[in-house]
């Protein structure tokens, strides 16, 4: 089956000239215009006035959803005639969320993304994070379903979470307008014009392309000339004689005036995704954005908002002539200012920003309400290939080192994008800073790349070959087909019950890694069935640019509503899944999704969500993970108690205990003794097993 939308590159041509008298459609359909009418709705209103807004709030937040699903709209399978949208505010679809204990659906990027050329809408060229247009994309329903999507969620008591893009978008009628000069327009983005007389520096772009990438020598070239600030320190998307630098050059294009000009400008991703300039003296790309947030919240009814690459929205040239475009001030001083107008508004943003834990620290206090949690993440993921936790708990409690509450970070399983091993914590900014892991002393760059090559060599290549390099960031693959490398099986078509089985319990045990502890938790649709990695020849045409991140993004039915299709709407084809849909898990009691219910049952009973992380004890089986929480309302002390290893636990653990007191198996529900006076607490633990265990505080007298 072809794809419904070919994801090929636009076609070649400058964009709409500026004598074809078509300048004020453009303006017209353009996200700026349409910000600036919609800001008038917002200028003495008083409903902007009520909330406090300066500071983040994430435990305001995470107390409204706690629980979330995210989904993919391109990989949703919808019945003959239904939408995605449709789909994903179908009743008995919400009905089973609810009965998991899901309070929040994060749809991904629904809204128009691609390009505009010649009068018509072109193909997005990265999923969707490609934007260009506030209306929902045809491809995945209408305003009218997204709407009714968030009143089902709120029926359920449940919130929508919606996307914004503040720091690039597709090559659409604003981009248009800005090559043609029109208005304001060029402030929009980092694009500068080239002199005529410098043209024959950029390269000629080929016939069926706008534009091309420039080599490093042309950049550096430019630079010299001083009209851009040159290289950046990483290119996101590298790949030899595609991707090389994150500068482009346009083709000639006629303007407003009647002059023709060529453009360079900066893409930190795709060619197609030219980048915002947030320090511009229109101020015309925060006007713009903090419009397609508030579109969001009152026209499509979402409550939250997730701020995609929003550490990138300041570049300068330092004196030195590096370049600076990663923990820019710029960054801070935006992302404060976006999380502050949804606050306003009465919503919630997060950020999913892969950047150092200074930068999340930094970008946290006035910003996003919550980060994703890409500062264990990673080192979840190498615990459970190792077998070894201390890595882990390394990280763990950098987040205490950096002052950021484990409250404010959504835990998360499979989303969107790679398996991400950047560790650019390591890479950046503490390179040649010296930490202890396993008996040794290690620079940062060093630690990075061990971790890495150990993640690489057990996850992909001849261990695993279901699983592909990213680029130079990670490994696409699911959950699964992870815990499946991570446990030896080199081949997914010969898995037997009993190694199908070792996969789920692994499974449950990161759930209770991200669950059960304070925060939000996160999983996927794709890890609620179960789902595999496609093969790379089913999503061939989708990887010609080096995205292999395609092969984890195979469709998906929860609720078997067509159980005959072989893809989704959007033509992603059908992904295998071990576990399949949830309305028939929920009925099989030993299911993975039914035992996912009893842990988040037990998380929310208990209000582990909203305690206090106290402690990361040291322990002496390598396996072993103990986090230590002070549940809210004096509920008592709780204890998550997980086993990474292959071995059996058992290990008496002494903790700072305020008062002694029962021990309770939260989960079991049985009682597991009573810790005294010296805090001594025994755990035993199978493989791949984890236990929930409360401390009761006696009742004052």
């Amino acid at each position: 089956m072809p794809n419904k939308r070919d994801r090929a590159d636009n076609p070649r041509g400058p964009g709409p000239g500026a004598a074809d008298g078509r300048v004020a459609e453009l303006e017209r359909i353009s996200m700026l215009h349409q910000a600036r009418q919609a800001a008038r709705a917002y200028g003495g209103a008083a409903r902007m006035w009520r909330r406090p807004f300066a500071a983040s709030q994430p435990r305001t937040a995470s107390a409204v959803a706690p629980v979330w699903i995210t989904t993919y709209p391109a990989s949703v399978i919808t019945r003959e005639g239904a939408s995605v949208l449709a789909t994903l505010g179908d009743a008995t679809l919400w009905q089973a969320l609810s009965s998991i204990g899901i309070r929040a659906i994060h749809t991904g990027p629904t809204k128009r993304a691609g390009g505009y050329r010649d009068g018509r809408y072109t193909p997005t060229i990265d999923g969707n994070f490609d934007r260009i247009g506030f209306d929902v994309d045809p491809a995945f329903g209408t305003r009218e379903e997204y709407i009714a999507l968030s009143a089902q969620a709120a029926a359920h008591n449940a919130v929508a979470i919606d996307d914004v893009i503040p720091s690039h978008t597709g090559k659409g009628p604003d981009f248009h307008l800005a090559c043609m000069r029109h208005g304001d327009y060029p402030g929009l983005y980092h694009m500068i014009e080239i002199a005529p007389d410098d043209w024959e520096m950029l390269p000629d772009v080929p016939e069926g392309r706008q534009s091309v990438n420039l080599p490093p020598a042309t950049v550096d070239l430019l630079a010299e000339r001083e009209y851009i600030t040159g290289q950046l320190h990483r290119v996101i998307f590298f790949e030899p004689g595609v991707k090389e630098t994150d500068w482009s050059a346009t083709a000639p294009i006629k303007g407003v005036d009647g002059e023709t000009r060529r453009w360079v400008y900066l893409h930190y991703f795709k060619e197609g995704q030219p980048s915002l300039n947030w320090l511009d003296p229109s101020f015309a790309a925060q006007t713009m954005i903090v419009g397609d947030a508030l579109h969001s919240l009152d026209q499509l009814g979402a409550r939250g908002l997730r701020l995609d690459a929003n550490g990138f929205l300041g570049i300068e040239r330092r004196e030195d002539g590096t370049v600076w475009s990663e923990s820019h001030p710029l960054s801070v001083t935006g992302n404060s200012l976006l999380g502050g107008i949804v606050r306003k508004a009465g919503g919630f943003t997060f950020q999913e920003l892969n950047l150092t834990v200074d930068d999340i620290a930094a970008m946290s206090g006035h910003g996003a309400d919550l980060s994703y949690d890409f500062i264990t993440r990673p080192a979840y993921h190498h615990a459970l290939v190792t077998g070894d936790t201390e890595f882990l708990r390394m990280m763990l409690r950098m987040v205490h080192d950096y002052g950021i509450d484990p409250a404010s970070l959504i835990h998360a399983m499979q989303n969107h994008d790679e398996l991400t091993l950047e560790l650019v914590h390591f890479w950046t900014l503490h390179a040649n800073d010296v930490f202890d892991l396993g008996g040794q002393t290690w620079q940062g760059r060093t630690l990075r790349d061990h971790v890495r090559e150990t993640m690489y060599e057990a996850i992909s290549g001849p261990r695993a070959p279901y699983n592909l390099r990213f680029v130079t960031n990670g490994v696409a693959c699911t959950t699964v087909s992870l815990i499946a490398a991570a446990l030896g099986h080199e081949d997914l078509d010969a898995l037997d019950s009993a190694q199908v089985e070792e996969i789920r319990r692994a499974h449950l045990l990161l759930v209770m890694y991200n669950a059960f502890q304070p925060g939000v938790f996160a999983l996927s649709g794709w890890d609620l069935v179960g789902a595999l990695p496609l093969d790379p020849q089913e999503v061939e045409h989708l990887m010609a640019d080096g995205d292999t991140r395609w092969i984890a993004r195979g469709a998906y039915d929860l609720t078997d509503a067509v159980p005959d299709a072989t893809h989704s709407a959007d033509g992603l084809p059908r992904a295998r899944a071990l576990y399949g849909p949830i309305t028939a898990q929920l009925d099989d009691p030993d299911s993975f999704a039914s035992r996912l219910r009893r842990l988040l049952a037990v998380r929310d009973a208990h209000g582990i969500a909203a305690s206090e992380q106290v402690a990361i004890p040291d322990v002496e089986a390598p396996g072993l993970l103990v986090m230590v929480h002070d549940l809210p309302d004096r509920r008592g002390l709780q204890v998550t108690a997980l086993n990474f290893g292959r071995e059996p636990v058992d290990e008496t653990l002494t903790l700072d205990v305020p008062r002694p007191g029962p021990v309770v198996d939260m989960i079991a529900e049985t009682i597991e003794g009573e810790v005294g006076e010296d805090g001594r607490l025994r755990v035993r633990l199978d493989p791949l097993e984890g236990r929930s265990l409360r401390i009761a505080y006696p009742l004052p007298v």
